[in-house]
């Protein structure tokens, strides 16, 4: 899976987690639609809980692709060693646009793992508000503000990287 299908010299994986990126918040806000315009908590409930796992399975994917068999995202970047993709500025530039990605990707799974553990061990089944509703709903804004932002730190490292 040495090559993207978005046009750019990506990895497949690379490629894959973009789109997953990109649909992620539209999913998220259809999610929330379903809590609070429809009071629909059960659909609310699976759709967060299926979104982490597709989100799960993905981002494994994509370090196993990315650390063990390109051997980093740098690898990726320059694969031609004869004429590298970026030059040193170029590749400090985006070494540093990816660490404030790291930032939010890396505190994003932390929070919606304590928000839906939380929540399957607090909330009634079906689910339902009740006295872990304040708590259930900090935590739910917290992630979305963060995977938000890993969607778009992680797009902006992908132009620098790939596109610009």
């Amino acid at each position: 899976m040495a090559n993207g299908f978005l046009g750019y010299d990506a990895s497949f994986m690379l490629d894959f987690v973009v789109c997953a990126l990109v649909l992620i918040v539209p999913a998220l806000v259809f999610s929330l639609f379903l809590v609070k315009a429809k009071r629909n908590y059960l659909a609310h409930r699976n759709l967060q809980i299926g979104i982490a796992i597709v989100l799960l399975v993905a981002v494994a994917a994509f370090e196993i692709d990315l650390q063990l068999i390109h051997g980093g995202w740098e690898n990726v970047v320059n694969k031609n060693l004869d004429q590298p993709r970026l030059n040193p500025t170029e590749l400090n530039f985006v070494r540093n646009v990816l660490w404030i990605h790291l930032v939010f990707a890396i505190s994003t799974p932390v929070f919606w793992v304590a928000t839906i553990v939380l929540a399957l061990k607090r909330m009634p089944s079906p689910p339902a508000p009740c006295d872990h509703s304040p708590l259930h709903r900090r935590l739910g804004w917290i992630s979305t503000i963060d995977i938000t932002l890993t969607s778009i730190t992680g797009l902006i490292f992908y132009y620098f990287a790939f596109v610009a």
